[in-house]
């Protein structure tokens, strides 16, 4: 359909932006152009991808996600995003529920709304944080070499791929030279995001305090990834690197990542709404 004019939402969690469009109202005939097209930061919203959400087809799961990455691609699971889509759902008000189960093309995660004590002018309270249950994760050791480059790490699976890192100095990493070169690896036939990890304290306080920056698959070097900070948390806690507990700093802000005894991780972090708009197709 040509002439529709859809309204969205553009939100990030710690500087990871995605555009939301409400996939009950709209019919997207064509998600992966539109990604390519809308989240271009130049001529189009900008953004690091397009996330669809609605209500869920069966009845193990409340709502639904679907990501489109820059590059058109669809991703698995993200973390920032399903966080940010339980804002949103209880934002609009298209539910009441603190607890929002979503499924995902990754399974079906559980979402965590913890409401402040007040409310607003309509006695409707806020939400203070989101937390999402990632699941469990699997991993493994492995070093990859390209280009005369010799990269050892741990493979981390958190629904979708991830290879971390750890430096000695992450401002010293050529990230935009060894992402990309190590994301498309014959290793990695469906690609990978690529973590660089620098831990700063093991255990501050009872929780580590650890540098990442994330080269993400389909959409390059980006300021956040809730998937990539739980990734490197397990990573930094099976290497003996740091506590179960990491606080993950990364360029667009603090993501927390708790690898629980019971093998989940738990994502926690802000979200926040960068603007609301309306675009013709």
């Amino acid at each position: 359909m040509t002439g529709q004019t859809i309204r969205f939402t553009k939100m990030h969690g710690c500087g990871n932006d995605y555009i939301y469009v409400d996939a009950d109202r709209y019919l997207l005939a064509d998600p992966a152009a539109m990604a390519r097209q809308w989240s271009d930061r130049r001529k189009g919203i900008g953004a690091d991808g397009l996330i669809l959400y609605g209500k869920a087809d069966g009845r193990k799961a409340d709502f639904s996600m679907r990501i489109f990455n820059a590059d058109g691609s669809e991703g698995l699971m993200c973390g920032n995003g399903a966080r940010c889509v339980g804002w949103l759902l209880y934002e609009q008000a298209l539910t009441d529920q603190t607890e929002i189960r979503l499924d995902t093309k990754a399974g079906i995660r559980a979402i965590t709304l913890n409401l402040a004590e007040n409310g607003n002018s309509t006695n409707r309270k806020q939400i203070a944080s989101v937390v999402v249950d990632m699941m469990e994760p699997s991993f493994r050791e492995q070093t990859l070499s390209a280009e005369g480059v010799t990269l050892s790490g741990l493979y981390v699976s958190m629904g979708n791929p991830h290879f971390v890192v750890f430096v000695d100095d992450i401002e010293a990493c050529d990230i935009e030279r060894l992402g990309p070169l190590f994301e498309r690896h014959p290793a990695f036939p469906e690609r990978c995001n690529i973590e660089f990890a620098q831990i700063l304290s093991p255990s501050p306080t009872g929780k580590s305090r650890i540098r990442v920056r994330v080269w993400e698959r389909g959409s390059g070097l980006t300021l956040a990834c809730g998937t990539g900070a739980c990734a490197v948390c397990v990573a930094a806690a099976a290497t003996g690197r740091a506590d179960r507990q990491s606080a993950i700093v990364m360029d667009g802000g603090t993501l927390f990542a708790h690898w629980q005894p019971n093998n989940h991780v738990l994502l926690t972090g802000p979200c926040a709404t960068v603007f609301k708009g309306e675009i013709q197709i």
